[in-house]
This record gives structure tokens, sequence and C-alpha cells, in this order.
């Protein structure tokens, strides 16, 4: 049952009216066949307009100097929930939606719930097997055997159905053109980006460097710039960019998909030059207009989905709860290895390219790229940190990452001059750091011939390619934005941005980088 309030301003086809209102509009029209339709039973209510029972020959009789009101019986479902119809110019009003939960949200409350019942209703399959006697359990395989052929068909049923539900949430990425699976569009991911930029504005309130800290004003200027040299994007343009700098020594940054981009302290002091972080943000705003999160949540959903089926089954199947715990711990390893993780690895890698590109368009210089993932490895090394195989991890090594970025710097140079960008220097900074490197290895492996077994560990990182105390050179005030000429007169012309001081390119080794 709904409400249907209509207000005819002199528009009617039941009775005669002057010429200046007997011209009614398209909208009209489609009120007064919809009011005539057989397929209402209308009540008359308490309200003062004269009203008349409905038959499928019906025409209501309606005032025209007030609203009137329709009580009505819905026997069709093409219409929506409590409509609001105004017919007062033409305009065609409803009443506002109710709001909800985004349904990521629903579903990260709901994952749960959804494994405690599968938990509960495959040890309860158990259970009543197990209590079934001899007699009984042979009646329902001979059962199950006579009808195997429509629980087949039933089950080949289901997964056409489950496969056309897939297919109906196919798109199309932006950019790559990659065909992928949406479960969630992007519009619910606005909602639950909002919710989550909240709760992080809330845990970073007391960390969170002021906009006059001169750390703020470098993100915030490298953003900007990279959003209005991709502005032809309109994934880029349509987001309102806004940043927020933590102090926190993680060597982390991640952008959510409403535009909050979080930057942590540590990776301003792993980074080497502002060409380095630009590479860096354009990587974590490729994982936003590409929408990784809102693909790589349908993925896991899907997945969580069918592993229910999987983990009902261990839990019938398996004799004991202990045997079934087990069975869900590997079940779930297996989940992780099999599609999360390379999943996940698989977008590390689009976002490198499309974020190599998004670096280009701004002018960086995009070698830098490759330069601070060798950085990345060496730190690695030098620092004894334990290094996952990458089957193991949610993103590529770094030895990958830098070579396929390497691999993809003739593309991005060209992408680079089309946009009319001055030209880079002469000296490639991977060769600059490479022969950096092999300086620093020959004189360690001199120190190291000459005595202390331990001379390499001390003597390496207090050379030139350790760690600075202070932020890098490129980030300090005085240095004003960009190291390098290329990308400092673009900035400078768009910015006011004073021209910088060269930082030096033998190189700060940063921590690993754990992007979101």
């Amino acid at each position: 049952m709904f409400y249907l309030s209509v207000h005819l301003l002199g528009c009617s086809r039941l009775s005669p009216l002057p010429a200046h209102l007997a011209r009614c509009d398209p909208v009209r029209k489609q009120v007064g066949r919809l009011l005539t339709s057989p397929h209402f039973s209308c009540q008359k209510s308490t309200n003062s307009a004269s009203y008349v029972r409905a038959t499928p020959t019906w025409r209501p009789l309606l005032s025209y100097n007030n609203w009137s009101t329709l009580r009505c019986t819905k026997t069709t479902s093409f219409l929506l929930r409590s409509a609001r119809v105004q017919t007062r110019c033409g305009h065609f009003h409803t009443s506002a939606a109710l709001s909800a939960l985004p349904p990521p949200l629903l579903w990260l409350v709901l994952k749960p719930l959804q494994k405690l019942i599968a938990i509960i209703l495959g040890r309860s399959i158990r259970k009543w097997w197990a209590a079934l006697p001899d007699n009984r359990r042979h009646l329902v395989r001979e059962w199950a055997w006579l009808h195997r052929w429509h629980l087949t068909a039933g089950l080949a049923f289901a997964v056409v159905i489950a496969a056309l539900l897939l297919l109906t949430h196919l798109d199309e990425s932006p950019l790559t053109g990659r065909i992928r699976l949406l479960v969630f569009s992007r519009e619910n991911y606005m909602e639950l980006a909002a919710l989550t930029s909240e709760a992080y504005m809330e845990e970073f309130a007391d960390l969170l460097l002021p906009v006059t800290d001169h750390r703020h004003v470098v993100v915030e200027r490298v953003v900007q710039h990279l959003a209005q040299r991709n502005k032809d994007i309109s994934e880029v343009s349509d987001v309102a960019w806004s940043v927020h700098v933590v102090q926190s020594p993680n060597t982390n940054a991640f952008v959510l998909p409403n535009g909050k981009v979080f930057m942590f302290t540590g990776m301003l002091d792993a980074v080497t030059d502002v060409h380095q972080l630009t590479v860096v943000l354009g990587h974590e705003m490729a994982h936003a207009i590409l929408g990784h999160s809102a693909e790589q949540a349908s993925l896991s959903h899907v997945v969580d989905l069918l592993s229910l089926i999987l983990l009902t089954a261990i839990w019938a199947v398996c004799p004991r709860d202990s045997m079934a715990l087990l069975g869900q711990w590997a079940q779930t390893k297996l989940t992780q290895f099999m599609f999360n993780r390379p999943y996940s690895r698989k977008l590390e890698a689009e976002a490198d390219k499309i974020g190599l590109q998004l670096a280009a368009k701004a002018c960086a210089d995009v070698r830098a790229g490759p330069v601070f993932w060798r950085q990345m490895e060496i730190r690695e090394q030098l620092t004894g940190q334990p290094s996952l195989p990458e089957w193991l991890s949610t993103h590529p090594s770094h030895r990958n990452r830098f070579t396929q970025m390497d691999s993809l710097i003739p593309e991005a140079l060209v992408l680079r001059e089309r946009c009319v960008c001055p030209a880079l220097p002469a000296s490639d900074p991977r060769v600059i750091f490479s022969r950096s490197v092999q300086v620093l290895l020959e004189k360690a492996q001199g120190q190291g011939r000459g005595g202390a077994d331990g001379a390499v560990t001390s003597h390496v990182p207090p050379s030139t390619a350790s760690l600075p105390s202070a932020p890098p050179a490129a980030l300090l005030p005085q240095t004003a934005l960009l190291p390098a000429p290329n990308l400092d007169q673009v900035l400078d012309s768009s910015t006011g941005v004073a021209p910088p001081v060269s930082a030096p390119t033998g190189g700060v080794v940063p921590q690993a980088m754990d992007t979101r």
C-alpha cells in the first residue's frame, strides 16, 4: 500500500477546461493514465476531496484547487514506494530515499557472521548424519541416487544463475581498458571512503602536521600539480584532492577513493627528491582513480561466498571439530595464496604503470622511479630486514618492481615529451645511483679485506648512501619544491614557487614502503 499525492492545476481529461488550461504536457497525461489504470483498488480516504471506488472502467474525480490524496493498494510492482507526484508545471517529484549503510561496509560487518553460519550449518549436518541409524542412511543414499539427475540439474541451474550475475557486474577499468568484476559500485565505495576518512582523521588527529609546515606544503603542491596536469582524465578532475601529512616514522602513504591523501613523514624522509615523491604519489593516486579498492573488495566478496560452500562442506565432512578447524585454516591460507595476494600484486603492478604515466604528464623525471625501488632493496639488505618471497606478499618484490618500472621508462619518456615538458638533464639518475652503489661496495670490500669481519656493516651505513637524520634537501624550506630544472619550470609557472636548489642524487636508501 502506498500514498500517491497529485496536484492538478487546470489539466484534466474529465471535464471541459478553458483554452489556456487545456494544454496538458506528457507528464500530466501519464499521470492521468496511471490514475485510470484498472490495476489499482482505491478507497475513499478521510480527506474532503471527492473520490470514486475504482473499477476497470472508472475515472476519478479530482479537485483542481487543493491537494488530493489517494490511498491505494498496489497490485503491480513497477511503481516506486512512497511516490509523491506533483504535476504543477510538468515536474515529477519523489520523496527522499532512505539512507542505509553502504553495501561494502555492510558486507564487512556481516562477513564474520556468514562464516559462523556456515560453521554451524556444516556442524549440524555432521551431527544429524551421525545420529541417523544405518537404515535411514541407506534410504537417504538411495533417494539421492534416484534423484541424481534432478540434483545435477538444480546444481547446473544455480551455476548458470551465478555466472549470469557475475557477467552482469563486469566493468571496464578506466585508462587500462581491462575487464574486471565490480560487485560494489564506485558510488557505494565513495560513501564508505567518507566514513573511512573520518575514522582516519580521528585516529591521526594529534599527529597531523599543520598546513603551514613545509612538508605539508611540498606534498600539497605535488598533489595539486599532478591533478592539474592530468585533468583530462575525468576520474582525476571529478575528485577534490586534499592532503593530510601524518607525523609518523612509518614509510607509508595511501589515497582513499574520495581523494583524501595521507602521507607519513617516514615516506618523506625516505625519498631522495621530489621526483621520487611525485612517482610515489602518482602510484597512490592511480589506486584511487582506477577504483582498485572496490575491485579488490568485489573479488574478495565473491571468493568469500564461494568459500562458504567449501567451509560448510569441511565442517560437515570432518569427523571432529579439531580436524574441521585445521581444514578451515588450510582453506583460508589457500584462498589467500591462490586468489587474494596474487590479485593484490597484479593491482600494485598496474598502479605502478599508471602512476608512472601520471608523473610523466606532470613533467617529473620518471627515471627516478626505478632508483627508488633500488634504494628500497639495498636498504633491506643493509638493515638485515627479513624479506618474504613474493608469493607470500601482497606487493611485488622490490627487485621486480624496479625491473618492471625500468622497462616502462622509455614509454613514459615519450609521453612526457608529448606533454611539452622541459628537457631532462643528460645525467641519468639510474646511472648515477648504480655507480654510487658500485663505489660503496668496492670500498666496503676493501675494508673487509683489511681486517674486521663486521667492517662492511659498520662502514657502509655512514657513507653517502645512508639515511640522513634530517629531511632530504628537496624538502627543506629554502629549496622550495623540486630539485631538478625540468619539473621546476612547470611548477614555478603554475604555483609561483621560487627556483629550487638541486638535491644530491647519490641517494637516500629508504625503508620498505607498505603502501595500501
